[in-house]
């Protein structure tokens, strides 16, 4: 798969970005390509324009945002998401916040981990830190971008993400 990282930040930089670096290691380490790779500022509009440009992009299969899921007034990133979102995967905000129970106890009611789909394309928004990252990568993502997985996972029903959009015969 070709994959989009987008780290959401005021303050961020690329030397600075460890949650960015941790999903490129993992991706990359598990075959995937990197298609693009940004940083942007907390701001709802920038980030659902970033969004759907990227959704639109042929190049690009699945986006992973880190940062911005949180509850104070500049996290913005699951309303932007939710923005640009045809379907939303309800359940991966939920695998994630139980994955999350986990490491961090009641703490993970905090975040707002979504997913969904838009313009055939894979939309994840995932907390700021490398933990949260590598958590949402080694339990939920890795399995669900590798068409091994069995019973079922998001590689095999790919191709069929726009077939509402394909006209009658």
């Amino acid at each position: 798969m070709r994959i989009a990282i987008l780290t959401v930040s005021d303050t961020r930089s690329m030397d600075e970005d460890r949650s960015g670096d941790t999903l490129v290691k993992r991706l990359e380490g598990a075959g995937h390509q990197l298609a693009d790779r940004k940083i942007i500022r907390d701001e709802r509009g920038e980030i659902a324009d970033q969004l759907r440009a990227w959704s639109l992009d042929p190049e690009i299969d699945v986006i992973i945002s880190t940062g911005g899921t949180g509850l104070t007034g500049r996290d913005v990133t699951v309303e932007a998401h939710r923005d640009v979102y045809e379907k939303e995967i309800e359940a991966f905000g939920t695998v994630f916040t139980m994955i999350s129970v986990q490491k961090i106890g009641t703490s993970a009611v905090q975040s707002r981990a979504t997913g969904g789909v838009a313009n055939g394309t894979y939309l994840f928004a995932l907390p700021g830190s490398t933990g949260a990252c590598k958590d949402a990568w080694d339990e939920i993502l890795e399995a669900q971008l590798d068409y091994r997985h069995h019973p079922c996972n998001f590689v095999e029903i790919f191709p069929r993400l726009e077939e509402h959009k394909q006209r009658k015969k």
